[in-house]
């Protein structure tokens, strides 16, 4: 095993921010057991957690997990202790739900703990964001507006670091696929509304980018599904492939960027055409990840694309219904850990 010497001489890089989602759920167990499957490996990435020490202690004297727990007041401490305790910058209040049983009153510190790891990303002193499961419909009944995380992301990247970029792009990334829905949190009785030419370009330009610039894919190849079955047909079944999506693929091909499709979304995802794209643009949200959570429901990885900073989470949900019972695995949040890593360390980004 190596000495924490050794621990502390190979983690140079800024440390991750991990945010303590809803605190009912399962993603403060998972961050436990996440340190304690990197905290003896100098190559793995180094985090702190925001979140409530007290209750991180709690939780993991609950769960017989051995993790010291030590609060820090800033991010660049998290690296000199990672090794022999899990860093956590605290938020004052403790959790006020049981586990498995979320209330309203947690909702503030679970949207202030994301606020938080965008502040230190704008200055300087945490690499990127991890951000552990929310519960949308609580943080809505608390008066949340937005759909979801990648929503929120998009106004603090406007609001903390003034960009100006498009609506962020959701990608659901794995080592077997990776996807993106170019319409998201919404009813699939309004994705034909949504679906636009504009939509479809702005998508195609901001997954191209990211794809070069962060995951070092010089020419990125992006597969576009059409919307209705046999992508339409050419116009018997739905003439949005014809209209829509077929224009957009064509204009950004005339922008240098290699989009194909539109494509039978049934026919997209077998492990042989696989081989023919980087990543897959689906139309709508299952469409896109239904393949993808049946390939790697516990290594896919959410990722927020076109914002202006690095920012991951593990690809499932609060799982309030085993949240007491100390079983969570943390294996999706340890590759959103890694993949932040990675994406943080490019050197085109």
């Amino acid at each position: 095993m190596p000495s924490s010497s050794n621990h502390r001489t190979a983690r140079t890089q800024l440390p991750l921010a991990v945010t303590r989602g809803d605190p009912s759920g399962i993603g403060q167990e998972i961050a436990l057991k996440a340190w304690l499957a990197l905290h003896e490996d100098p190559a793995a990435p180094a985090f702190f957690v925001i979140g409530n020490p007290d209750d991180l202690a709690a939780l993991a004297a609950q769960f017989a997990l051995p993790v010291p727990i030590v609060t820090v007041s800033a991010p660049k401490e998290a690296v000199k202790h990672f090794a022999e305790a899990l860093p956590v910058v605290a938020l004052p209040d403790r959790r006020h739900g049981r586990l498995g049983e979320p209330v309203l009153e947690d909702a503030s510190q679970t949207i202030r703990a994301i606020e938080i790891a965008a502040d230190f990303i704008r200055a300087g002193e945490a690499g990127g964001m991890v951000t552990n499961p929310i519960s949308k419909e609580v943080l809505q009944r608390a008066g949340f507006s937005h759909p979801g995380h990648t929503e929120f992301l998009g106004e603090l990247a406007r609001r903390i670091f003034g960009a100006q970029s498009p609506q962020p792009v959701m990608l659901l990334w794995s080592e077997a696929l990776a996807v993106v829905p170019a319409t998201i949190h919404v009813p699939l009785t309004q994705v034909p509304q949504l679906l636009t030419r504009e939509l479809l370009i702005d998508t195609g330009r901001v997954v191209a980018h990211d794809f070069a610039t962060r995951f070092g894919i010089e020419s990125p190849r992006l597969a576009f599904t059409g919307l209705n079955p046999h992508a339409g047909e050419s116009g018997h079944m739905g003439n949005e492939e014809i209209d829509i999506i077929a224009p957009a693929i064509a204009e950004l091909r005339k922008q240098g960027i290699d989009a194909r499709g539109p494509f039978p979304a049934d026919t997209l995802f077998h492990q042989t055409a696989r081989k023919n794209y980087d990543v897959a643009i689906g139309m709508y949200h299952d469409q896109a990840l239904i393949p993808i959570k049946t390939l790697a429901f516990d290594s896919g990885v959410n990722v927020t694309l076109g914002l202006p900073f690095v920012r991951t989470s593990p690809d499932h949900g609060t799982a309030f219904d085993i949240a007491a019972d100390g079983k969570a695995d943390p294996t999706s949040l340890i590759a959103a850990l890694h993949l932040a890593k990675r994406l943080t360390q490019s050197p085109r980004a």
